[in-house]
């Protein structure tokens, strides 16, 4: 028996930006299917999903989910190993309090953490070893885990396995990191989310990308991003790999949940799913032609660039209606410090297209990297401005973190732990300047929506009270208020 735990989602209490987003755990969904169809017999415990409604208090967080006395309670002592899916910074004082208690609980039983290496807001589990070993963890595992997880529950020399660091007679044993990304994603089976509480997930209202269906299945169409963005974490998981799944197979997915679950509502998880424009020419024209009926929305920031007005049109047609961009900054000097490639003039141009095809838009940004100015600041301002007037529908203005992982990651000091790493980090010194920037631009950017495309605002309300979400500014409104309700009823454990 082997049991999979999904830790909690965490919510700082102040913070609109990136916390209390219920992610879907992709990857480790991915782990539980390529278990199953190995016939490895499996528990697994979706610590947020099984309860996503309670609520615990823990400092200035709000944890949704089980506490970890439930947790425990769940897992069986005929376990072999527990593994623990290290899903997102934000929770990972929840990760090494689960890790904790289960060696507290279960001291015989190894414990193995497995890298979240398909989102923006998760950490390197090598760079964040040390604290997962002195928690309890026994392996840890860097890189794609499906493959070589199989390895290690199957009881093979853990030596002979790549892209491992585990405890030896009280030393800490590191195996070659190659061959440790999944090279045919196409052969791996659909992620098991038949195993998962969705009905939970659904319930809330809420999801990543705006939620105007009553269901939705979040879906990777490839894995990785090529590109080195100095603040992102990916370079560092992924080592700048980009693997791509087959048309066919993408949408051979979106039609077996379609059959399955009624789902027609999918949330692209991809790092980067436009690096190759010709393949979502291919996506679009295999959902046309299997005359799909779906609506597909990419929340993560991909790069626009990657695409051109044919490759927009394409997917518009096939059922693209939200789309997630990341100009990061108006500032070139700012972008070349970043390593962060990007052309703002066809980025405005293809927005345009966008929004002519009815697709809504958001543009994302990361304020106070390295030596930022106050005239970087205010040239991202000034493109804040021309993105509206283009038609952008809404904009996401991050304060960069030292994410464990990252080029900055040890350039800027003063947090106490990993878990106040928010895209809205408080203990940042420039935090006040930074917030009240962010605050004023948010505020010039509904005046300038209003200005040049007053209905899209007046639209915007209605979206909100019905709960049928256009942008995700509309839902993460939502999202804070039923997490600020829920959490004042009192909770019983």
């Amino acid at each position: 028996m082997i049991t999979l735990i999904n830790p909690n989602i965490v919510m700082q209490k102040d913070d609109l930006f990136g916390t209390g987003i219920p992610y879907m755990p992709v990857e480790l969904a991915y782990v539980a299917a390529t278990l199953r169809a190995k016939n490895i017999e499996f528990k697994l415990i979706d610590s947020f999903g099984l309860n996503p409604k309670q609520i615990t208090r823990l400092d200035s967080q709000f944890v949704q989910g089980l506490t970890t006395d439930q947790i425990l309670a769940q897992i069986p002592s005929s376990s072999k190993y527990i593994v623990v899916y290290c899903g997102l910074v934000v929770t990972f004082r929840v990760i090494t309090q689960i890790i904790s208690a289960v060696k507290e609980k279960f001291p015989n039983i190894p414990v193995i953490c497995i890298e979240n290496t398909q989102q923006v807001t998760s950490f390197s589990i090598k760079e964040a070893s040390p604290k997962l070993f002195k928690a309890g963890a026994d392996i840890i595992m860097i890189g794609d885990p499906e493959a070589r997880i199989v390895d290690v529950v199957s009881g093979k020399d853990l030596k002979k396995i790549k892209g491992l660091m585990f405890k030896k007679n009280n030393k800490i044993v590191k195996t070659e990191l190659s061959d440790i990304f999944i090279k045919e994603v196409d052969d791996l089976p659909f992620p098991a989310w038949d195993l998962f509480p969705l009905k939970n997930y659904w319930k809330l209202g809420y999801a990543h990308a705006p939620l105007k269906s009553k269901k939705y299945i979040s879906i990777l169409t490839s894995r990785g991003c090529p590109f080195g963005c100095h603040f992102c974490v990916i370079p560092a998981t992924n080592i700048r790999r980009w693997t791509p799944r087959s048309a066919k197979n993408v949408v051979d997915e979106m039609e077996h949940w379609i059959k399955t679950f009624g789902v027609h509502e999918f949330h692209v998880e991809d790092l980067n799913p436009t690096v190759k424009k010709e393949r979502m020419v291919e996506i679009s024209k295999e959902i046309l032609e299997r005359k799909l009926k779906v609506s597909f929305k990419f929340g993560a920031g991909t790069k626009i660039e990657t695409m051109d007005e044919e490759t927009i049109d394409w997917m518009a047609k096939a059922g693209l209606t939200y789309l997630s961009c990341s100009p990061e900054s108006g500032s070139p000097r700012i972008l070349k410090a970043m390593g962060k490639p990007f052309s703002h003039q066809l980025a405005l141009q293809l927005i345009k297209r966008l929004n002519k095809d009815k697709v809504t838009t958001q543009a994302c940004f990361v304020l106070g990297y390295l030596n930022e100015t106050d005239d970087d600041r205010k040239l991202t301002q000034n493109y804040v401005k021309e993105l509206t007037k283009a038609g952008v529908d809404e904009i996401a203005l991050f304060i960069m973190t030292p994410i464990p992982g990252t080029y900055t990651f040890d350039k800027v000091e003063g947090y106490d732990d990993y878990s106040q790493l928010t895209f809205s980090p408080k203990w940042r010194k420039e935090y006040k300047k930074l917030s009240s920037f962010r605050i004023h631009t948010y505020m010039k950017f509904l005046l300038w929506k209003l200005r040049y495309h007053p209905i899209k605002l007046f639209k915007q309300p209605i979206s909100f009270l019905t709960g049928r979400f256009n942008t995700k500014m509309e839902m993460t409104a939502f999202r804070w208020l039923k997490i600020n309700i829920l959490s004042r009823i009192p909770f019983i454990g």
